[in-house]
């Protein structure tokens, strides 16, 4: 069975690239284009992974993880941050939230696969 990881960003290019990137190590991934979009993504099919940006409309980032981590089904999945902020604070508050890692933009693909393959093994 193909693992399924949500990654939420509002840049389509961005999401796209992931997704990409994630298809071709075999993945299976839903898109969604901020945290409002990807709570409903989750309630209708709990990913194995969530890859979300921090800075987005409607829902950010850190938001985002309070509420997966706040909903039953989805409080356990493993929550990278992808995101241009590299600050420490920032990376304190996103662990304190329940983030599960922290990937500075712009990344390399290897190192996106590689990160999925460590928190999703077969």
């Amino acid at each position: 069975m193909k693992k399924t990881i949500l990654t939420a960003d509002d840049s389509a290019s961005m999401r796209q690239m992931v997704a990409f990137t994630l298809r071709g190590a075999g993945y299976d991934v839903v898109e969604a284009g901020d945290g409002g979009e990807a709570m409903e993504r989750i309630q209708e099919q709990p990913p194995h992974l969530v890859i979300t940006d921090l800075n987005m409309p409607n829902v950010d980032g850190i938001e985002l993880i309070r509420r997966i981590r706040a909903h039953p089904t989805s409080k356990y999945v493993p929550i990278v941050m992808l995101t241009t902020e590299s600050a420490d604070p920032r990376k304190q508050e996103g662990r304190a939230a329940g983030a599960t890692g922290w990937i500075v933009k712009p990344f390399r693909p290897e190192q996106l696969v590689a990160v999925a393959k460590k928190l999703l093994p077969a």
